[in-house]
This record gives structure tokens, C-alpha cells and sequence, in this order.
């Protein structure tokens, strides 16, 4: 079925989204400078210097602590819960609709609809939505073929100027559907056949509101920085978001390859097109509502991760943009909520500051450097190597992912590849921090593809369509 959305759809949203991406914090900006010189003339340099690194410090040692703990929870307990047998899969199948956002995608659409045609769950209970959000290149195209070859398809073109990003393309879909819970994919993903079933299975817990699974990279042998991104996905699914719901419960709804209530998301007003993170949002709407998001390791989905550096520049800005956002939206509603607990809030408030720690790693970097000329006073807990220690904490999490992902033993030398990795992200992180406070416009970028492992090339009948993605290198890391 193929179907277009008029151009008028959500026209507040547009104007409300326009609105947003004008707001700044300038005042916040001159208060922060001016209560550094003050304190300068008030101290002098050395000493106010001084009390920045120390207070740094102790930012960077609760961080280590936070990486070391989750860590050490994945390596205690992940191999274990990855081995454990799928219960409840087979006989709990709510109805469930599969929303995917098209924009520009003509190199890995075919991939990805082969696989959702595919996946293992009732076909009366599932419905699959793929919108077209005003494609330049062929992807409206193959999208209309695929949909005239399975009548299982539902495709929706969106008008150009429609708005919302990612958002308003994933609302546009849901207001299409009745369905019990949205199940959520990028175009670039190919989710393993159980996925579904893996995934629905948890809101059998009333209290469950959404769940999210692991994402793996399947084209980490396409570049070097594409290895980087293999092995940093394998500590952030592994080890982080594993340690994050193994000590707090807090696990975070990624976006893709996962599934919320739609009941609860009409109810939070659908996803937030004011936003260039709409997971990270949507993550927060939702505990701040009194539900919960779940982690499910074994709901194995591939993606393909960036090339270039410049990609990834555009990616991880957009990231940061977001977040940090969404950390001055809800720090406060955070804090005063009802529905967690003191550590629950703590480790919430820790989440919240991720994109904010490497603008830091930035001042400290600055501040290392106007020792090395003799400016700046001493910390006040400098006896231990506490900056060492923030380096410390990733690398040990990215050490145990590789354990968990049962890599080969030569991927242990891409490691280094994360001292540039992590320099760019300080400079993206800065950026978007400087660029959010400023007011700077911005809207929702999507991600180019390169589209090399993506399969089949072009639109084939349901029935042809492969059970599975083809990897090879990232499917290694996979623990099954």
C-alpha cells in the first residue's frame, strides 16, 4: 500500500520546531564569564585555576567509578544473560507496527525491507510502515516496488517541507496504525529474525513502557574508523547499557531496534520533533511518566556505522546537540521526580552529562596546558592522576566489550584508534555545546550510508527475500 501524507500534516509542530531551534542561553554564557573574572579578581588566577582543575578531578574519578562499575557488572553477569534461553517469546504476540524513516536511502532500503519482511512473528499481528520523508534520490521508488511486490507494506510519502526530522516521519506513521506497541528500526538497520518476539515479550510488566535492543556494526572491516565504531558499539551495547540496567534499571530507549507502547506514546504526545535526539527525549519522557525502559542484549540488530570523518563529525554533533538539550529540558523534572529513587536520579543526572564530559576533558586539557607555562595553581587533589583516571574508565569497558564480543585477538590493537576518536569527540562535544548555548539553528541531519553491505540490490518478492544479514567482521563480535 502506498500512500501519501498531505503537505498540511502537523503544521503547529513545524512552527513549534522552528521556534525551538531558535532558543539560546547567551545570559548563562556571560554569568559563567562573569563570575570567572570575579572570582580572578577577587583570588587571583593561580588559585581559581586552581579550583577548576580540582573540582574536574572529582567529575572525572565519579565517572571513573561509573564506567569501572559497569564494567566489572558486564563481565560478572552479561556472558550469562546473552547464553539464557528465550522465555515467553512464542506465546505473548501483541500487535505490533514496524515504523522505519526514509530519507535519501536508496543504497541500503533493500536491505533493510528484505529483513523486516522477514522476521519471525505472526503476519496477522505485525504491521510495517516504512515512510518516505520527501527522498531526493530513488528511495521512493524502490520503496513503491518492494510494496507492490508484499501487500504486508505500508508506504508513506511525506510533502517536502513536511517537518519534524525523524520525529515528525515517525509521528505521521504512528497516527496510520492501530497497534498494541511500535517497533522502531533506522533505514540503514537489518535486525536478526527473532527481534520481535525478543523484544515484545517484556511489556508483559505493566510497568514496562519501552525496550531496546543491541545493535551491532556489521561493516567494521570497511574502514578503520568503521573498526573503531565496531568496537565502541560492542562497550556501549555489552558493557554500558548492560551495567546501566544491571545496577539501575536505567537502561536508554537508543532510537532503534526498539519498541515502546503506543498507548503511553500518544499519551506523551508522540515523538518530540523539537528535538534532534528524539531516543534520548523519549528516554526520559518516559521515567519521568513513572514507566520504565528495558534492555534486552539478545534482540541482535546490524547497522552500519560511518566511514569518514566527516560523517562522523555530522553524527556525533548531532548527538551531542541533542543531548545536552535534552540535559537542560529535564535536569530539573529529573531531580523532582517521584518515580526514582536518590541513585536512580544520580545516575540519570550522570547520563544526562555524557556530551558534557568531554567539553570538559576540553577545559582540562587547557588547563594542563597553561601549567606546562607556568599559569594556574595546584589542584587541591593532585597527589592522584585523576584526568588518567577518565581515560581509564572507557578503556576498560571497551576491554570488556571485546571479551563479552569474543573479537579476535588482533582487534585489541584497535584500541588506539580511540585517542583520535576521543580528541574528535571533545571538539564535536565543544562545538555543540558552544553552538546550543549560542542559539545557533540547527536542524535533524540524517546519516549518509555507503550502502557496501547491504543486500539484497534490488526490490525482490517477500518470499526471496534473505532470513538474515551477511557479515563477517562484526559478525564475530557477536555473542550468541
Amino acid at each position: 500500500m502506498v500512500t501519501r501524507a498531505p503537505s498540511s500534516s502537523f503544521p503547529g509542530r513545524r512552527r513549534a520546531a522552528r521556534a525551538a531551534r531558535a532558543e539560546h542561553h547567551r545570559p548563562a554564557l556571560a554569568a559563567y564569564a562573569v563570575l570567572f573574572a570575579a572570582a580572578v579578581a577577587l583570588f587571583g588566577i593561580d588559585p581559581v585555576l586552581g579550583a577548576i582543575a580540582t573540582v574536574l578531578n572529582v567529575v572525572f574519578l565519579l565517572f571513573f567509578f561509573r564506567h569501572l562499575a559497569f564494567a566489572i557488572s558486564a563481565a560478572r553477569w552479561a556472558e550469562r544473560d546473552l547464553a539464557a534461553p528465550t522465555v515467553g517469546a512464542e506465546s505473548f504476540t501483541p500487535t505490533i507496527a514496524v515504523l522505519v524513516a526514509c530519507k535519501d536511502e536508496e543504497l541500503v532500503v533493500d536491505g533493510m525491507v528484505a529483513a523486516l519482511l522477514a522476521l519471525d512473528y505472526p503476519h496477522e499481528a505485525m504491521t510495517v510502515v516504512v515512510v518516505d520523508d520527501a527522498s531526493t534520490d530513488g528511495t521512493g521508488a524502490r520503496l513503491d516496488a518492494w510494496a507492490a511486490a508484499s501487500p504486508r507494506l505500508r508506504v508513506l510519502h511525506r510533502a517536502p517541507g513536511a517537518g519534524g526530522g525523524k520525529s515528525g516521519a515517525l509521528n505521521d506513521a504512528l497516527a496510520m496504525v492501530d497497534a498494541d506497541v511500535a517497533v522502531i528500526f533506522d533505514a540503514d538497520h537489518q535486525p536478526e529474525r527473532s527481534v520481535l518476539r525478543r523484544l515484545v515479550r517484556h511489556f508483559r510488566d505493566p510497568n514496562v513502557g519501552a525496550v531496546m535492543g543491541r545493535c551491532v556494526v556489521r561493516n567494521g572491516v570497511e574502514s578503520s574508523l568503521a573498526s573503531t565504531i565496531f568496537i565502541d558499539y560492542l562497550s556501549g551495547y555489552l558493557v554500558n547499557e548492560y551495567g546501566r540496567q544491571a545496577l539501575f534499571e536505567l537502561p536508554a530507549y537508543g532510537g532503534a531496534n526498539c519498541a515502546v507502547r503506543t498507548d503511553l506514546l500518544h499519551s506523551l504526545g508522540g515523538w518530540n520533533p523539537h528535538t534532534v535526539t528524539e531516543d534520548t527525549d523519549l528516554t526520559l519522557r518516559v521515567l519521568l511518566g513513572g514507566h520504565r525502559v528495558r534492555y534486552d542484549p539478545t534482540a541482535v540488530d546490524f547497522e552500519e556505522a560511518v566511514l569518514s570523518s566527516r560523517r562522523f563529525w555530522k553524527q556525533r554533533y548531532r548527538w551531542a546537540r541533542g543531548h545536552q538539550k535534552c540535559l537542560r529540558d529535564y535536569w530539573r523534572p529529573m531531580l523532582a521526580s517521584p518515580h526514582l529513587t536518590l541513585a536512580q536520579k544520580a545516575e540519570t543526572m550522570l547520563f544526562l552529562w555524557v556530551y558534557h564530559v568531554p567539553v570538559l576533558c576540553g577545559l582540562g586539557l587547557l588547563l594542563i596546558s597553561l601549567r606546562a607555562f607556568g599559569i594556574g595553581g595546584t589542584s587541591g587533589i593532585t597527589l592522584l592522576p585523576l584526568s588518567a583516571l577518565l581515560f581509564a574508565g572507557p578503556f576498560c569497558e571497551l576491554a570488556v566489550g571485546l571479551l563479552l564480543g569474543r573479537v579476535e585477538r588482533r582487534a585489541a590493537w584497535m584500541l588506539v584508534g580511540f585517542i583520535p576518536a576521543f580528541g574528535m569527540s571533545i571538539l564535536t562535544a565543544t562545538a555543540a555545546y558552544l553552538d546550543g548555548m549560542w542559539g545557533r539553528r540547527y536542524s535533524w541531519s540524517k546519516t549518509a550510508r555507503s550502502g557496501a553491505t547491504s543486500a539484497p540490490a534490488a526490490p525482490v518478492p517477500a518470499a526471496a527475500a534473505p532470513a538474515t544479514a551477511t557479515v563477517s567482521f562484526a559478525r564475530r563480535g557477536v555473542a550468541a
